[in-house]
């Protein structure tokens, strides 16, 4: 087999042995994926972590003895590896905080209705899509690049953000850096599965001396609220609120940063700050370039604190960016630019 076509190498961990030969079972049905071993708990995860090297890790959170939270806290302090969290419930906020440990991604275990066809699909794409990640990460210089940009014109009134893979963790730290006087609405779109938002909103909510909420169609734009896109709807603003829109996936994105950005320029011009956190791909760099373009603040993540570096790496070689911040401190040019 040569190194192109080297298989992924898949550690699982669940304290269920019929759930962890199933999971085994979906994912070694692709030849492209090998299990090269199943733990019990997270004490186990990390011991067979340090002794094999997989390329990627399943982890469950409630396991007895040693659970996934402490699993993931040992595999990133010892050998970090990529780690994607299956959780048992959507709405539940505790699953994120795996997220803030250094897990990267997270997925609902499939019930006992699923069709394991279609979930192991989904999985393996996962799999795939985190596998490979840098989950250690060295500065690179970028926080002394700063793109030349016309300096914006007032005080920024409503702040937009986009983020992808790494991005809960990212949007943690940003949004407990702003005071609970923040003086303007904030709108998000997070790449997450289907079902994760409402959970994510819960969780940030806890981190966060904001109101973080999942948007319902028509909310208010409110100085000092959260308001992060639901599943399967694009996020957009008007003037003075939100509107959720059932458009088309833009790149198979739905919710898409574009249209979040795209809105927020049209309505609102200068007086809006557009944002680009970590994530993989490119959506919402041509957004965030006419977001520029009406003499709105513009801020990319850094690369050395970026999970991935796709769509703020995106956005800078469109020319869509004034200002390439460690992430934290973005927050702390927010206060400025809204004040």
């Amino acid at each position: 087999m040569s190194a192109q076509d080297k298989q992924i190498r898949v550690l699982v961990a669940d304290d269920s042995e019929i759930f962890r030969e199933l999971l085994a079972r979906v994912i070694a049905e692709d030849a492209a994926f090998e299990v090269v071993a199943t733990a019990a708990d997270g004490d186990e995860a990390a011991a067979f972590t340090r002794e094999l090297h997989p390329d990627v890790i399943t982890m469950d959170l409630n396991m007895p003895d040693a659970d996934g939270f402490s699993g993931i806290a040992r595999i990133m302090a010892e050998t970090p590896t990529p780690i994607l969290v299956l959780s048992a419930n959507r709405e539940e906020a505790v699953g994120f905080r795996a997220l803030s440990l250094g897990a990267l991604d997270i997925l609902e275990k499939p019930s006992p209705e699923s069709d394991l066809d279609s979930y192991g699909s989904v999985l393996r794409s996962r799999l795939r899509l985190i596998t490979g990640v840098k989950v250690i990460r060295h500065p690179r210089g970028l926080r002394a690049h700063r793109a030349a940009a016309h300096a914006p014109q007032g005080r920024s009134e409503v702040v937009v953000i986009g983020a992808s893979l790494g991005g809960p963790r990212a949007l943690a730290t940003l949004l407990r850096g702003l005071p609970t006087d923040f003086p303007a609405p904030v709108a998000v779109v997070q790449h997450i599965a289907d079902g994760f938002t409402e959970g994510l909103a819960n969780w940030l909510g806890q981190e966060s001396k904001l109101e973080v909420h999942q948007a319902c169609d028509r909310d208010p734009l409110v100085p000092g609220r959260i308001l992060i896109a639901p599943s399967r709807r694009h996020l957009v603003l008007v003037e003075g609120m939100v509107r959720l829109s059932d458009a088309p996936a833009i790149d198979t994105f739905k919710p898409s940063v574009t249209p979040l950005f795209l809105s927020a320029a049209e309505v609102y011009g200068r007086r809006a700050c557009g944002v680009i956190l970590t994530g993989m791909g490119r959506d919402g760099a041509e957004g965030l370039k006419v977001l520029r373009a009406t003499g709105a603040s513009t801020i990319a993540q850094d690369e050395a604190t970026s999970a991935v570096f796709g769509m703020p790496r995106a956005a800078i070689e469109l020319g869509a960016v004034e200002r390439i911040l460690p992430i934290d401190d973005i927050a702390r040019l927010l206060v400025e630019l809204c004040r």
